[in-house]
């Protein structure tokens, strides 16, 4: 048993593990990476292409692409795709115009062949503005329920302040925690 647990152990924490963080323009995907990167917030500007970063998790790698969410930039998305285990889906909960725009992009993300076996983490952004939507409202309008073929969590958060950070799911253990579900 205990080398059966000893080989899991080395297969997981000795390979590299891509994320992808995708979500439309000011969004605060950008801002979200490097809350979990540097647990601070940085000034940034909009994201044109990606930009890749690296945390380390309990000696496990997780390559981090913060991919560009203005509508010139969501076609090529699909470029980012292969070997991908993880969507971080960051949503604007003040955004309800453009709600919409996200329920299409990440139900194109979850049919794109390259995907069929990634987690899904979904940050509901924003949390600190008056009159967004709460988790459970964007849950609901994205029909996450109807989400089968993917292990998924929804998040309230502010990744201005950190907020929700301390949930697991903000936490990069969370990434962890699902591994054994994406390999």
């Amino acid at each position: 048993m205990g080398l059966i647990l000893a080989k899991l152990w080395s297969f997981f924490c000795n390979q590299e593990h891509k994320v992808i963080i995708v979500g439309l323009d000011n969004a605060g995907k950008t801002t979200i990476l490097y809350q979990f990167l540097m647990n601070e917030v940085v000034h940034t500007s909009p994201t044109i292409g990606s930009n890749v970063e690296e945390i380390v998790v309990k000696n496990t790698h997780f390559l981090m692409w913060d991919i560009g969410g203005q509508e010139s930039l969501r076609s090529s998305w699909n470029t980012y795709y292969s070997n991908t285990e993880f969507i971080i889906l960051v949503v604007d909960s003040t955004d309800r115009e453009r709600l919409a725009i996200s329920k299409e992009e990440l139900y194109r993300m979850l049919a794109h062949e390259d995907l069929r076996k990634a987690a899904v983490l979904i940050f509901a952004n924003k949390q600190d503005m008056k009159d967004c939507m709460s988790a459970a409202e964007i849950s609901k309008y994205l029909t996450l329920s109807s989400i089968k073929d993917h292990p998924w969590h929804i998040q309230s958060c502010c990744a201005l302040t950190g907020e929700g950070k301390d949930n697991s799911a903000m936490h990069p253990v969370w990434l962890l925690l699902k591994l054994p579900e994406v390999a």
